[in-house]
């Protein structure tokens, strides 16, 4: 689960080292157990973070990690509220994109509250385009790759998603891998700062959302999705007939 170079399925870059657990923890679990390999990329190492210290939150990343069965977690050590689209951020998720080649990236969406991670959706579609080009950062050495596919994780109420990934079979091991981020969370132990996630009721409100995008598929429990591209849908019998929730 180091930066140990390995050719991934799917990647997902995420601003700090909760947010992926947070967003498409089930998703990347699911994809896991249908063999895919899988990896987390967080841009920094949250040390603006009112709760924790970046030492006890790398350890956290790499227990939610085991629990996830990632195949890599790479940290960028991007500047935690301060990550912006620049030369520097493109270039380094460009070298990441070539080492390991993902299919799928799984990213914010760029309607996003916080800045952090509108521009790591930013910097990820346009370092994703900038990994195909042969002449770009040519002094690394890495060669170019075929652009991956791009999955926009939704929170804005604003954006339709494309469709919802049936997490329902891995909605426990998620709540698990978002609770070895401790630091940031409720405890009856800790005299730190309440923020807006460590609010004792914001775990049950996570598992509600999962609940919520579930139900718009007729599931127990999903993860919504946006896709910038057209999909190219091979059987669309087989896509649009699959159980769903029949009331729109």
């Amino acid at each position: 689960m180091s930066a140990t170079e390995t050719n991934l399925d799917v990647l997902a870059v995420f601003s700090h080292p909760d947010d992926a657990e947070l967003s498409v923890s089930g998703t990347l679990l699911k994809l896991k157990s249908l063999g895919y390999r899988t990896g987390v990329c967080d841009m920094t190492r949250g040390e603006m973070g009112t709760r924790g210290t970046p030492e006890i939150r790398a350890k956290e990343a790499l227990d939610a990690a085991r629990i996830l069965n990632l195949d890599a977690r790479l940290n960028l050590e991007q500047p935690d509220g301060h990550v912006w689209l620049n030369e520097e951020a493109r270039t380094a998720m460009v070298r990441v994109i070539r080492r390991y080649r993902p299919r799928i990236v799984l990213t914010t969406h760029d309607d996003d509250p916080h800045p952090d991670h509108a521009h790591t959706c930013q910097i990820v579609r346009e370092a994703a385009r900038l990994a195909t080009m042969v002449r770009y950062d040519e002094e690394a050495g890495l060669p170019a790759v075929k652009m991956p596919a791009i999955m926009h994780s939704l929170f804005s109420r604003r954006i339709v998603p494309s469709f919802v990934v049936d997490v329902s079979s891995f909605v426990d091991e998620k709540m698990q891998a978002i609770k070895a981020h401790a630091s940031q969370f409720y405890s009856v132990q800790s005299d730190e700062p309440t923020t807006r996630i460590s609010e004792r009721g914001f775990l049950k409100q996570i598992e509600s959302r999962m609940r919520y995008f579930g139900s718009l598929i007729g599931v127990e429990a999903g993860e919504p999705f946006y896709v910038r591209e057209a999909l190219n849908v091979e059987d669309p019998v087989t896509l649009l007939t699959r159980p769903m929730n029949i009331y729109s």
